[in-house]
């Protein structure tokens, strides 16, 4: 709820200030043209319903933003948490003075305001406030802007906007500025005369002296009430920490070993923050990406069960009834072990919804492996650049056969492919798919050597070998490095079927199981039976001489299963 309110207010707020820009815009015509349009923009906002809604959202956001200050547990936060908070508290101060002398002089002391009102006094009469409104305005964008991208990078769709909103960002405030800058100028050149200056005035009823200090007066009373606001919610976090720590300690154990204690209360991701514990935190401890959930181990029972909020980010991401999110779960007591889920290097789209088998299943697969026969022979007579052009050609050749059949690459291994097929669509579809992929490899091997007959002292050789076995799959890795791979006995028999080539001085080994569930002929070439270290029985498997030979019904594009 907190959150829905915190967004929902910040959006009313950028709304105006956005529209607020586009008013300023219109100075780049005329004066008449800011204030024209400042009355139609201005309309709905000066309506009784429309001042309820904005001054409610200011007290409701600025409201939110005390009590994050109370809730956080720690200030080392990132720059752009910490920026986004310094401009949130420094708008309130900047802006007192400016809805004191538009608004509320309007009402108060029946002065007209418009933007000739505003400028004069501004960049003519004190200059410091115009320096003060243009401060104010900027500081409302970027942390309007800060709030946006945070809020939106969490979707799917944000990346191929982000040039665009990007753009936007710059252009609305540059435009707003010049346009403000262009009307100031015109005020200034007008009130340079006195008389001018004196007959407005008495047109406008500007505030007179004891007006004025009554302005000056109630601008101080509320700078002080926010400045005391601020503090308060500062000093309260030290009060709370003297309460926590005398009603107990939680002990937190990571899954490298690292334990911690901090007081009952604080959230998991709050407590790894504050101890230099790596967690990975997209959104800034929102409860919005998921990229903190951890999987409790041991203790769970010490946390209270997920609010609804929490619940719908889990099951969004269909994370197990162990998994929680670091920066919503505050244990009570006790001892609780966690291991966290993602790296420190988790990125928004780690948040998103994704397959099951990404957190590591079980399924039965295709795996395919591949080899240049003899090809530490040929890079023997070759210089390094035509060794790294040779194996780029056919790691395209290769990887595209994969591709276009509906197969993941998993890796490269030296000069040998390793491919999954499956995954998604089942066994038998897998089966068909790496047969798929085995034929285009024979044929775009063949394609291969034709072109490069000229650099090629004899044709490349391939071995290729592939089985369908249960296997576990998942991603793994470190960092950058994650992918999606499989590990099992089944990718040992792959391998192992690849080597079984050199033996046959064939192109292609397939077990027959990988063979009955694809649905494709092939008991026109030979069977052979094969030990397979590790297999207590001989593994029977067809021979292929040459992959392309394979028979049409082989044939599968991704597109067109």
């Amino acid at each position: 709820m907190v959150r829905k309110l915190r967004l929902i207010t910040g959006l009313i707020l950028f709304a105006y200030v956005t529209l607020h820009f586009f008013n300023h815009m219109a100075g780049l015509w005329s004066l008449q043209a800011m204030n024209a349009t400042r009355d139609v923009i201005h309309a709905p906002w000066w309506s009784p319903v429309g001042t309820a809604v904005l001054y409610g959202a200011l007290a409701i956001h600025i409201a939110l933003a005390l009590y994050a200050i109370y809730q956080r547990r720690r200030l080392n936060i990132p720059f752009e948490e910490g920026l986004q908070l310094v401009l949130g508290l420094a708008i309130p101060l900047l802006l007192i003075g400016h809805v004191l002398g538009t608004r509320t002089a309007w009402q108060m002391f029946d002065m007209k305001v418009d933007y000739v009102t505003v400028l004069a006094a501004q960049w003519h009469v004190d200059p410091w406030n115009g320096i003060k409104q243009i401060a104010v305005f900027f500081a409302a964008w970027v942390h309007g802007c800060i709030g946006i991208y945070r809020w939106l990078r969490l979707k799917p769709w944000y990346g191929a906007w982000q040039p665009v909103l990007f753009a936007l960002a710059l252009l609305i405030p540059a435009m707003s500025l010049a346009g403000a800058m262009q009307g100031a100028q015109a005020v200034v050149a007008m009130a340079s005369d006195p008389a001018w200056f004196e007959q407005f005035k008495l047109r406008v009823r500007w505030m007179d002296a004891y007006e004025y200090a009554q302005y000056i007066q109630m601008r101080d009373y509320f700078t002080i009430g926010f400045v005391a606001l601020v503090l308060a919610a500062f000093g309260l976090r030290y009060v709370r920490a003297a309460v926590e720590r005398w009603r107990g300690i939680v002990r937190l154990t990571y899954d490298d070993g690292s334990a911690i204690q901090f007081p009952p209360g604080r959230s998991i991701l709050d407590a790894s923050r504050a101890s230099n514990i790596p967690h990975a935190s997209v959104c800034g401890g929102r409860g919005r990406c998921s990229t903190c959930r951890v999987r409790i181990t041991k203790g769970i029972e010490n946390l209270p069960a997920p609010s609804a909020a929490e619940q719908k980010v889990l099951d969004r991401v269909n994370a197990g009834i162990q998994v929680r999110l670091a920066c919503q779960a505050r244990p009570a007591g006790g001892e609780i072990e966690v291991m966290r889920l993602l790296p420190t290097s988790a990125k928004p789209e780690d948040g998103f919804p994704r397959p099951g088998y990404l957190q590591g299943q079980e399924r039965e697969i295709a795996i395919l492996f591949a080899d240049i026969r003899s090809f530490t022979k040929l890079s023997e007579k070759k210089l390094p650049y035509d060794v790294v052009f040779l194996l780029n050609r056919y790691f395209d050749s290769m990887g595209s056969a994969v591709s276009d059949c509906g197969g993941h690459l998993d890796k490269f291994i030296g000069d040998g492919v390793m491919a999954l097929f499956g995954i998604e669509d089942g066994a038998e579809a897998g089966s068909k798919a790496a047969l798929a992929a085995a034929r285009e490899m024979g044929l775009r091997i063949a394609e291969l050597n034709r072109a490069l007959a000229n650099d090629l002292e004899e044709p490349l050789r391939i071995g290729i070998g592939i089985h369908c076995g249960p296997a576990i799959v998942g991603a793994m890795g470190f960092g950058d490095t994650v992918s999606v791979t499989a590990v099992g006995d089944s990718v040992n028999t792959a391998s192992r079927l690849e080597t079984q080539t050199k033996e046959f001085a064939a192109e292609l080994v397939v077990s027959n199981h990988t063979v009955e569930l694809s649905g494709v002929d092939l008991s026109g070439f030979a069977e052979e039976e094969v030990e397979i270290r590790g297999r207590t029985e001989p593994l029977l498997v067809r021979v292929i001489t040459a992959a392309r030979d394979l028979p049409e019904q082989a044939s599968i594009k991704k597109n067109g299963r």
